[in-house]
């Protein structure tokens, strides 16, 4: 039982009880939390189950809990009364869109002095979330927007985490969508220039002309339409970080200009004729191999070894299995908060045509994929009509012949040799293997015992 001191109980007194559940109940954000009397009708609904459920405390206070959720009222309240408390229970309740959504239920019942049920508190908590939320805390890493099981990935975080705290210039390699700035906002906000800028440009989207000028400023009269002086990022960036990304693309002759200003912290603007200090921390970005562009003299060998302090290479999601499940609940989750859908599953179709795809837009891509499932689609599961066209066309979505009938095998095999097969796509992974096979984590895990198949 747990304790509480008098100045607790006079402070709670004197800010009323009311008030104290109110503001407790809305940390809940996970789940919903409302209290019933003993006739079962709702005497607080939060704003939590307002989100989930989707009818407001207006429309559900006073009314039965029993009839908007769908379930038997008399057996629930005879089961509070006879239990006292429900821990965890798997049920499956209606929403306003006409949805069910399947929740954990876990109720404490409460008793007037002649020992009389008098009512319960309880709380709901989305299935699928719980899982989420459990495996983040076992074997997740969160890091400034960047969310991973992979052991790569987890070890770049390390030495992002690392690295931020030094000065060295850092050179992060990814393929385009694999969060190659937002690792260069994390190593700017763990740093001590934190409280400065952090300022971006692409190298690849400019004209080399708008280019040296965006960097490195003009003065006025510099060249037709310099009516003003302007300072360039590397001005403007002064005492804070500067990310260039897609540094390769940086034409030759404005090369030469970034090494000095690495050498020498100064540089000359566009038709000026005195050099500015500055004090920069340069973190670049590339999806090309610069040894290779060095190899093609297309990009400066000394420059290269400047920019090359650490080097941090980004995985492809493609080679992130573990992450596919992850990151598609974990966007689910969020777009489950704005409604009006609620996608409770992942129909087995549907999940193994997102773990066989390839990805080639990374975790950019799978974002845009979830967006659009949320768009078109209905209904609390999702299925594979609500995927974008081409997972429609291709089963897996791969190049080669050889792939397409990999999900047609998965379809009609025995459940011993799906679930071996689950097992092993998933490395393991007892929640991503349910997943891919199809079934709940519980249903997976009975299975698995029955016919003896050891992770």
């Amino acid at each position: 039982m747990s304790q509480s001191s008098p100045f607790f109980n006079r402070w709670l007194s004197q800010l009323g009880p009311d008030q104290i559940f109110n503001v407790l109940t809305d940390l809940v954000d996970i789940g919903a939390v409302f209290v019933i009397d003993a006739k079962g009708k709702i005497l607080f609904w939060s704003k939590g189950a307002e989100k989930l459920f989707g009818w407001s405390s207006d429309v559900m206070l006073g009314n039965s809990c029993a009839e908007a959720f769908g379930c038997d009222d008399e057996l629930t309240l005879c089961g509070l009364a006879e239990q006292g408390v429900i821990k965890a229970k798997l049920v499956n309740l209606n929403r306003k869109n006409g949805g069910t959504l399947s929740c954990y239920r876990s109720a404490r019942a409460f008793f007037d002095v002649e020992g009389h049920f008098a009512g319960a508190l309880e709380f709901l908590q989305p299935q699928n979330l719980t899982h989420h939320a459990i495996s983040t805390q076992e074997d997740t890493t969160s890091f400034h927007g960047l969310l991973t099981r992979d052991p790569i990935m987890q070890e770049a975080i390390k030495i992002i985490r690392n690295v931020s705290e030094t000065e060295a210039t850092v050179l992060i390699r990814g393929e385009s969508g694999t969060g190659k700035e937002l690792v260069a906002h994390a190593l700017h906000v763990e740093s001590t220039r934190r409280d400065q800028r952090f300022l971006a440009i692409n190298c690849a989207a400019l004209s080399p002309n708008l280019l040296e000028s965006e960097l490195f400023g003009h003065v006025k009269g510099a060249f037709t339409g310099a009516i003003n002086n302007h300072a360039g990022l590397f001005q403007r960036a002064n005492g804070g970080t500067l990310f260039l990304d897609e540094v390769a693309e940086l034409p030759l002759e404005l090369q030469s200009k970034l090494l000095r200003v690495l050498q020498e912290q100064s540089f000359i603007p566009v038709g000026g004729d005195e050099a500015i200090t500055v004090d920069v921390r340069i973190i670049a970005a590339t999806h090309r191999s610069l040894r290779e562009e060095v190899k093609a003299g297309r990009f400066r060998e000394d420059l290269m070894y400047r920019l090359r302090v650490v080097p941090i290479f980004l995985p492809p999601l493609r080679e992130r299995r573990l992450d596919v499940n992850l990151l598609l609940w974990h966007r689910i989750n969020q777009h489950n908060l704005l409604g009006p859908r609620h996608i409770d599953s992942i129909s087995p179709d549907a999940m193994r045509c997102l773990l066989d795809y390839k990805w080639p837009g990374n975790v950019r891509e799978l974002i845009n994929v979830v967006e659009y499932s949320f768009a078109v689609g209905r209904g609390n599961e999702l299925r594979v009509e609500d995927l974008p066209p081409e997972f429609r066309e291709t089963p897996g979505l791969t190049t080669t012949t050889e792939s397409v009938p990999s999900v047609k095998r998965v379809r009609h095999k025995d459940e011993a040799e799906l679930i071996r097969e689950a097992l092993q796509v998933a490395g393991g992974h007892l929640e991503t293997a349910a997943q891919y096979a199809g079934m709940s984590r519980a249903t997976f895990w009975r299975k698995r015992k029955k016919y003896m198949i050891e992770p």
